[in-house]
């Protein structure tokens, strides 16, 4: 059992931590990466509801506003919180019902479909895989596999259970 845990903490120092402090962020530099991810979410969403850019480009705009006022707290706030706390919070707070222009919003936003705009970003996150991951799939050995195989049975069941006791209420 020692020398697991030996490993895990070799492991641990193995690995480059090359993660950008969110309190220096280029907002600028982000908000052009945003537009081509806002793109693309239009381009999604076209091709999985069929509903027009056009149509669903002041829905996007809004999503794209909220993440540049978003990443902007996460830099120039005085206290750390992550930008995605942030962009959620300016979320939230724009749809409250009684918000000004709250209506106006949820309209908009009503056009895009979430599905439509996680997938890409789901399939880049994926994509994404780098060599110090695969570095830690290997030495985590074929039992991770079972593991998540496990973690992925038990989540879909545990769903289904919660989606039938809904439907069987609802009759």
């Amino acid at each position: 059992m020692a020398n697991q845990t030996n490993t895990t903490a070799n492991l641990a120092d193995d690995l480059p931590l090359n993660a950008e402090d969110e309190r220096k962020i280029d907002v600028v530099k982000h908000s052009g990466l945003l537009l081509i991810a806002c793109a693309i979410g239009l381009i999604a969403n076209w091709v999985g509801t069929g509903t027009s850019p056009l149509v669903a480009l002041p829905g996007m705009a809004v999503l794209y506003v909220a993440c540049i006022i978003g990443l902007g707290f996460a830099r120039f706030v005085p206290f750390y919180l992550p930008s995605v706390a942030w962009v959620s919070l300016i979320a939230i707070l724009i749809t409250i019902p009684g918000v000004p222009g709250a209506a106006w919003v949820s309209e908009q936003v009503e056009h895009l479909n979430f599905l439509a705009l996680a997938t890409p970003a789901l399939a880049y996150g994926g994509l994404a895989l780098t060599a110090s991951e695969f570095a830690i799939a290997r030495r985590s050995g074929w039992k991770i596999v079972i593991v998540a195989i496990c973690v992925m049975i038990g989540t879909y069941m545990g769903s289904v259970v919660v989606a039938d006791l809904f439907l069987r209420l609802g009759q």
